[in-house]
């Protein structure tokens, strides 16, 4: 998806919703598709691990918080990731508007996303954490003609202490745009620093959808 030479969608047009497009979509090892309630058991399977609920936003996750998290218009923005029909991760994509002046806000519509991500850690050191984010980008900034998002941006934030999800972000070659002191408040370990990383489409799709 990433060979097509346009970068993004017209100026005002707003982006497809995620689960609107075509799916599945597969990756050279993962297969990338919209959740489902029934992924409840799966996905608490790996988001409860002590190593994965330590730096997921929300709270702790049980049976009940999941299932009803998977219920919600929040999943609506949530891939899930599957090798060999083996529920391994989740992909959060959560599409908005760029700042922008009054007088073009329309053009800054649906044109950047949020990215977030967890990957069982049993299925850790095998690539397919790079693999199944780098799917999602090359969704992301794939023109909507061509069957993607048409995104001109993508961020993601973590942590400073979460060493993996930063070192990730730069394997994909995203850029550290901000080091925020202090300003995240972790349930254990008190106030962290943050971390913001980005990547236009343009820097994206010039090298081939390669970090």
């Amino acid at each position: 998806m990433s060979d097509s030479p346009a970068s993004a969608q017209t100026p005002g047009t707003a982006a497809p919703a995620l689960h609107d497009l075509v799916w599945p979509v597969r990756t050279e090892r993962l297969l990338l598709r919209p959740s489902r309630p029934d992924d409840a058991a799966a996905l608490l399977g790996y988001r409860s691990l002590p190593g994965v609920a330590e730096w997921i936003g929300g709270p702790v996750p049980t049976l009940a918080n999941t299932e009803e998290y998977l219920s919600s218009e929040a999943a609506r923005h949530v891939l899930h990731v599957e090798r060999d029909g083996v529920l391994v991760g989740d992909v959060m994509v959560m599409v908005g508007d760029a700042w922008a002046q009054t007088e073009v806000r329309e053009r800054a519509r649906a044109t950047q996303a949020t990215l977030g991500w967890v990957l069982d850690p049993r299925h850790g050191r095998q690539g397919l954490a790079t693999e199944m984010v780098r799917g999602v980008i090359d969704l992301c900034f794939t023109p909507v003609a061509d069957g993607g998002l048409g995104l001109r941006r993508v961020v993601a934030e973590c942590f400073s202490d979460n060493e993996s999800s930063w070192r990730l972000m730069e394997r994909l070659g995203m850029r550290r745009e901000a080091h925020h002191v202090a300003d995240s408040l972790h349930r254990e370990r008190g106030w962290l620093d943050e971390f913001v990383y980005a990547l236009l489409a343009e820097e994206w799709l010039s090298r081939g959808g390669r970090p």
